[in-house]
């Protein structure tokens, strides 16, 4: 390895100002895309062309920059515009046909990412569709959502543990009368890595085991928060809703289908890492080539989970009217913490997601990093 190779390598994490630039600026086109979509969640709005807006906008944004850099900087969509609707919890980003529209009184979750040279921001919300305070079971499942972010954004430090987090969070969630869905995880994210092997615990249950991890400086974190007026158990009803896919770098195989040959072909051109919609895809014979693509482990799906019918879940910027309210002291001692880390010397912390809606990401001192999607 030459001494620039070895620099360059040396310099892909939170100590080099240019990575630290490259997060902040994905932060604030991610943030700016989920503001776009919030003002367009109205009735009847069609659910696809929301989807479409938040994507759309990222491409445009992301082609706009970088634009003469001396090597080719991949940019773009990190994880595709989702709009998960009532008992959907999440990854429902649907086809062009579809014809799902939002109503009044809905809980929208919405959910999208974007990238820098492979810096992921990835950013999730909760909405709902109607004006004035949010008040009931609702305010409730959506404050236990925003104050569990708030808690794991203060615990994801430089000496804590994966557990820490998992359990507090789970504290806050029963505060509210709520649970934290089950099978949720926080994964470290690294440069084209959006699914790291570092992973926090939404909810522990005996079917769903992670290995202790304890955060490291210039680390970074998706925060994944799922609340729940029902049981927290997610279950997928209907594969065809599934519609985002990631390639398995890992897997190779010889398809059989010509469909499939052709898909799979333009998936490794214009999506060789990073998640994506079936919608992007040309090719109109799309759904029958990604079917032996997953059979054979290709391409790994994100399918659309399901709480019960009538049963919330939620993360807000509404105003909430909750019918439950924080009087642990060890959650308000939680709270009470600082999210940013002393300077130790030239590192660079991003701040967390939820904080970049409202300022924007903004640099602190060395530190794990929190970066919060915290969604329903």
């Amino acid at each position: 390895m030459s001494d620039d190779e070895a620099k360059e390598e040396k310099e892909l994490d939170l100590t080099s100002h240019d990575v630290v630039t490259k997060y902040k600026l994905s932060a604030e086109i991610a943030n700016k895309a989920l503001q776009i979509v919030l003002s367009e969640c109205k009735p009847k709005a069609k659910v696809v062309d929301l989807c479409e807006k938040g994507d759309s906008y990222i491409r445009e944004q992301t082609g706009n920059v970088y634009k003469n850099a001396k090597k080719k900087i991949e940019k773009g969509v990190a994880f595709p515009t989702c709009l998960s609707v009532n008992s959907t919890v999440c990854h429902f980003s649907p086809l062009a046909g579809d014809e799902t529209v939002l109503e009044e009184n809905d809980i929208v979750k919405i959910d999208l990412g974007c990238h820098i040279d492979g810096f992921i921001s990835a950013v999730a919300h909760t909405h709902v569709v109607q004006e004035g305070p949010v008040t009931g079971r609702a305010a409730d499942v959506i404050a236990a959502a925003n104050t569990a972010a708030e808690v794991a954004l203060r615990l994801v430090k430089p000496g804590k543990k994966n557990k820490d987090v998992t359990e507090a969070i789970q504290k806050v969630a029963a505060a509210y009368d709520c649970k934290i869905a089950e099978g949720v995880l926080s994964h470290q994210m690294k440069q084209f890595v959006i699914d790291g092997n570092k992973v926090i615990l939404g909810a522990s249950n005996p079917e769903t085991r992670v290995d202790d991890a304890e955060f490291e400086e210039n680390e970074v974190y998706a925060i994944d928060i799922v609340t729940t007026t029902g049981e927290g158990k997610l279950k997928l009803l209907d594969e065809k809703e599934t519609t985002i896919y990631k390639r398995a770098v890992d897997k190779n195989y010889h398809l059989k289908m010509k469909a499939s040959r052709l898909i799979f072909s333009e998936i490794n051109q214009k999506f060789p890492i990073m998640p994506f919609t079936a919608r992007a895809l040309e090719d109109k014979r799309a759904r029958l080539g990604l079917v032996e693509c997953v059979n054979h482990e290709l391409l790994q799906p994100y399918p659309v989970l399901h709480e019960k019918p009538d049963k919330i879940t939620g993360h807000p910027l509404q105003e909430l009217n909750p019918t439950q309210a924080i009087d642990d002291p060890e959650i308000k001692a939680w709270l009470a913490l600082g999210t940013k880390s002393k300077k130790k010397g030239g590192g660079k912390k991003k701040k967390g997601k939820k904080d970049a809606l409202e300022n924007s990401a903004d640099d602190t001192g060395n530190g794990a990093v929190s970066m919060d999607t915290s969604q329903g």
